[in-house]
């Protein structure tokens, strides 16, 4: 496919790392599934279906948050180590940096942190970073609380069923706040999901598909311009 090479080994000469950011409920698995099949990439989701800690997080937050927060950390890291040695192009959703950046200070300003939890959870992180690969580019998926929360419902997952309002307003506040910030580590386009429906159609598709591969040639003609210095 147009955009990826790969050598007889099967690792991507230069290979393009892409994820998928937003709330919870804006449809980051459907947009995350679209790009991997059609640009031929491995998908990484989030791990929600064999999660242990995630129903025990929605019926109590303050007791489970952290340990949630820990695994989910965790399943990233492991994620960027398997892109990395893998040395293919990728899609996953959601990135190792809105664990950090949205989800635990939104935790911790609900009480369902504490200070302690949080700061370690933090240190945790900073002793990650030198070998994090921050991604080629970030989507990130936009939409109002309220579509959130009627996403949610749609997808009917019982353990999301008492997931509060108040809880989708304030991450939805941390990721704008989040979204200028993050363009200080790699490039970030957002897409506004109410106006933009990537799920059906398929002109917005293609053009989302184009440019992505555009990124990846670009990124390729540096690397060969690299090369020949």
């Amino acid at each position: 496919m147009a955009g990826q090479q790969q050598t007889a080994g099967g690792r991507d000469d230069v290979p393009f790392y892409l994820s998928i950011s937003g709330n919870i409920g804006v449809g980051k698995s459907t947009v995350c599934s679209m790009m991997g099949e059609a640009l031929g990439w491995p998908a990484y989701y989030e791990p929600v279906a064999d999660n242990p800690y995630l129903e025990d997080y929605y019926r109590d937050m303050p007791r489970w948050a952290f340990h949630l927060q820990i695994y989910f950390l965790s399943k990233r890291f492991e994620v960027q180590k398997d892109i990395i040695e893998r040395g293919t192009s990728a899609v996953q959703d959601r990135t190792i940096y809105e664990d950090v950046e949205i989800f635990a200070p939104v935790l911790h300003r609900r009480g369902a942190m504490d200070t302690r939890d949080y700061e370690n959870y933090r240190e945790v992180f900073q002793n990650m970073i030198s070998f994090l690969k921050p991604p080629d580019l970030v989507l990130y998926l936009r939409c109002s609380p309220d579509v959130a929360m009627a996403r949610i419902g749609d997808r009917g997952r019982d353990c999301e069923k008492t997931i509060p309002r108040d809880f989708i307003v304030e991450l939805h506040e941390a990721y704008e706040d989040w979204v200028p910030r993050a363009r200080g580590i790699c490039p970030v386009r957002v897409i506004d999901t109410e106006r933009i429906n990537l799920r059906d159609d398929r002109d917005a598709q293609r053009a989302l598909l184009d440019d992505i591969r555009a990124l990846h040639a670009a990124k390729r003609g540096r690397a060969d311009r690299e090369a020949k210095r």
